[in-house]
């Protein structure tokens, strides 16, 4: 962030939540018929919505980019774009899933070369590499229901902007309020019922800074690995223990499903207002563990990890025993 634009950088948020919602407002009065999805058998709605919202979301976050973030994080905001333009095309014609896992371990790749190695120790370097890539795909795997990822998108990055700031790091704060800003505004096209969907040029650009933001602020020292692990674990404990459960029952884990825990919800009657703000007090509570870890003495910290064990243990045996008795009401919502 250079210093004359510094103090046009606290608008970046304000930037960020404009540029995404005149974006969207444009998208759908131009666009409302185009890029649709339809929905199938392993879909949540009943009817066509427009999926590029991811659009907008990168409008919003490429606007707040030169006014707060350093030159260095080049890879980062390169990966989001080849991203977004892989991820848009997929959403047009698609691409095979092979295909697309190969651009996702060069994006991942190149970012943990540009930003990473020489800053951390050589043996994490596959680490993070698998980390940013199954971070890209599991947030595409949860984005299947109205105001789960936006909502995700809002208090993840909320979290981690809070964190940064009070650690010092004014750009990393800054990009994370922008990005959170640009959900915010995503949101409001979003939330049940949906008229906007995000698509895969969204999901996976949400899923890439996540991981990527993550990595940066641990590898300047703003936070822990776990701090970032922590806060956006309802989306990586459902997505991963899914994974596996599938993988375990021999399933084609890789198609397109409806066994995420908000997903069998949502179909045992809760509907997707209920199940949204379900998950939104989820996604706060981890947000509070996080934050009481990262500011814990380290003879609290393995409490602390035991209590968002113990947490999300909790939830999805809930799911499990609303399935078995039915607890579940019907709903349009």
């Amino acid at each position: 962030m250079t210093e004359s634009l510094f103090p046009y950088a606290f608008g970046a948020p304000i930037a960020a939540f404009a540029v995404t919602w005149v974006t969207i407002t444009v998208l759908l009065r131009a666009f409302s018929d185009r890029i649709l999805d339809h929905p199938n058998k392993r879909s949540l709605h009943q009817r066509p919505v427009p999926r590029s919202g991811g659009i907008g979301v990168a409008a919003g976050i490429a606007v707040s980019i030169p006014l707060v973030s350093p030159a260095e994080w080049w890879p980062l905001w390169l990966g989001a774009v080849f991203l977004v333009g892989i991820s848009f095309l997929d959403d047009l014609a698609g691409i095979p899933i092979v295909g697309r896992l190969i651009m996702h371990f060069v994006v991942g790749g190149g970012f943990v070369a540009g930003l990473l190695l020489g800053r951390i120790e050589l043996g994490w370097a596959p680490i993070a590499v698998v980390a940013v890539v199954w971070m890209t795909n599991l947030y595409n795997f949860m984005d299947g229901m109205d105001g789960l990822a936006g909502g995700m998108a809002v208090f993840g990055f909320g979290f981690l902007a809070m964190a940064a700031w009070f650690a010092g790091n004014t750009p990393l704060a800054l990009m994370n309020a922008s990005i959170a800003a640009a959900a915010v505004a995503f949101l409001l096209f979003n939330f049940h019922p949906a008229r906007m969907f995000l698509g895969d040029a969204g999901s996976t650009t949400f899923g890439f800074l996540a991981a990527g933001l993550g990595l940066i602020g641990w590898r300047d020292g703003a936070w822990s690995i776990w701090f970032p692990v922590l806060i956006f674990s309802p989306f990586i404990v459902d997505a991963t223990v899914t994974l596996v459960r599938r993988a375990m029952q021999r399933e084609r884990f890789w198609l397109a499903h409806r066994g995420h825990y908000y997903q069998r919800l949502v179909l045992n009657g809760w509907g997707h207002r209920k199940t949204a703000f379900t998950a939104y007090g989820l996604m706060i509570l981890c947000g509070i563990l996080a934050w009481a870890y990262h500011v814990a003495g380290d003879s609290m910290r393995l409490m602390i990890l035991l209590l968002w064990g113990l947490l999300m243990g909790s939830v999805m045996l809930g799911v499990r025993l609303a399935e078995r008795t039915g607890t579940g009401f019907k709903s349009h919502s």
